[in-house]
């Protein structure tokens, strides 16, 4: 006889097939896709702003740092705001849908921070440049 409270497992084969098993049409899920979106325009639309960004950063590192202990939470609550329970032991689906894009966005301010650097540096280079031939030439008029 079969017990009834075992539930059956399916081994995952590759990613694509973990991910087309989630039911995106879960309201959680798609507010957690809205907030991924937003850190994104967020991050992009104050790439002027290094304070707010920083601040932007150290908040999403905080949030893929306690990934483990959401993750731990959410499998014991998740009837209260999912339709299944996606959340294993190992994380893959809290690192998937939720880590994963977070460190991404982390990477996209360090990325524009370094672009932002390169951009300074090649500004300065250019001024010094260009102060050393004023120099040359009121030496030269001097003379």
């Amino acid at each position: 006889m079969v017990d009834p409270n075992l539930i059956e497992v399916s081994e995952i084969q590759d990613i694509w097939t973990f991910l087309q098993s989630i039911d995106w049409t879960d309201p959680w899920l798609i507010g957690l896709i809205m907030m991924h979106l937003l850190t994104t325009t967020t991050a992009l639309l104050t790439r002027n702003h290094g304070n707010f960004q920083i601040f932007l950063f150290l908040v999403l590192l905080l949030m893929a740092y306690f990934s483990e202990s959401i993750n731990e939470y959410a499998a014991i609550n998740w009837h209260l705001f999912s339709r299944q329970q996606y959340f294993d032991s190992n994380g893959l689906f809290i690192s998937t849908v939720f880590s994963i894009p977070i460190l991404l966005n982390c990477m996209l301010l360090i990325g524009g921070w370094l672009y932002s650097s390169t951009q300074l540096m090649t500004k300065l280079k250019t001024a010094q440049l260009k102060e050393r031939i004023r120099q040359e030439r009121n030496r030269t008029k001097l003379e």
